[in-house]
C-alpha cells in the first residue's frame, strides 16, 4: 500500500489552518486545473465529524466520481477521509496539526490501495504515487498561500 507523507510548514494560526484544510470551498479552489465540484453531500463551508462528501473531477482524462466521509475529528488537531466510493479500492488520509514556533506543521498522510491487483500496482510505481503527490502538494500550497496572506480569514467569514 502506498503512502504518501507531506509536511507543510505554515506561518498562521492553527485553528485557520485546520479550518482551511476542512473548507470545501478552498478544496474546490485547490483542485479547480482537474475541474472538480461537488456532486453530492456537503457542498460548501467547512466539512464536520461524520459527514460526506462526492466530488466530480477529471483525472488522466476520465470524469471520476468520489465518496469521501470525516472517520475521525479532534478540532483543531487532527480529522481524517477515508473513501467511500470512488476509483480506489480504498485511500485514508489523516490530517494532522501540530503549532510549531510562531506556526503550524501540517502533516498529511495519505495512504491508498489501488484497484486491479498487480496491474494496480504497476500504475502506483509508474505513475499514480507521483501524481497523487503532486496533487497533495498543489492543495498544500494553496492552503499555505491563503492562511499566510489573510484571503484564508476572508473565505471562512464568507462561508459563516
Amino acid at each position: 500500500m502506498p503512502e504518501i507523507r507531506l509536511e507543510t510548514y505554515i506561518d498562521a494560526d492553527l485553528s485557520l489552518v485546520f479550518d482551511l484544510s476542512r473548507s470545501i470551498d478552498l478544496h474546490q479552489i485547490s483542485t479547480a486545473h482537474t475541474d472538480e465540484k461537488v456532486i453530492g453531500g456537503r457542498s460548501s463551508g467547512l466539512i464536520e465529524p461524520g459527514e460526506t462528501v462526492t466530488w466530480q473531477a477529471k483525472h488522466f482524462g476520465l470524469v471520476q466520481n468520489l465518496t469521501s466521509k470525516i472517520t475521525a475529528f479532534q478540532k483543531p488537531d487532527y480529522f481524517v477521509d477515508e473513501m467511500l466510493r470512488g476509483a480506489f479500492k480504498s485511500f485514508k488520509h489523516e490530517h494532522i496539526f501540530r503549532a510549531e514556533g510562531q506556526g503550524v506543521m501540517m502533516t498529511d498522510v495519505f495512504s491508498y490501495v489501488s484497484p486491479f491487483w498487480i496491474l494496480g500496482k504497476l500504475a502506483d510505481h509508474l505513475f499514480l504515487t507521483a501524481y497523487m503527490r503532486k496533487l497533495l502538494v498543489k492543495r498544500n500550497q494553496v492552503i499555505k498561500a491563503y492562511a499566510e496572506n489573510g484571503l484564508g480569514a476572508k473565505l471562512l467569514l464568507n462561508n459563516i
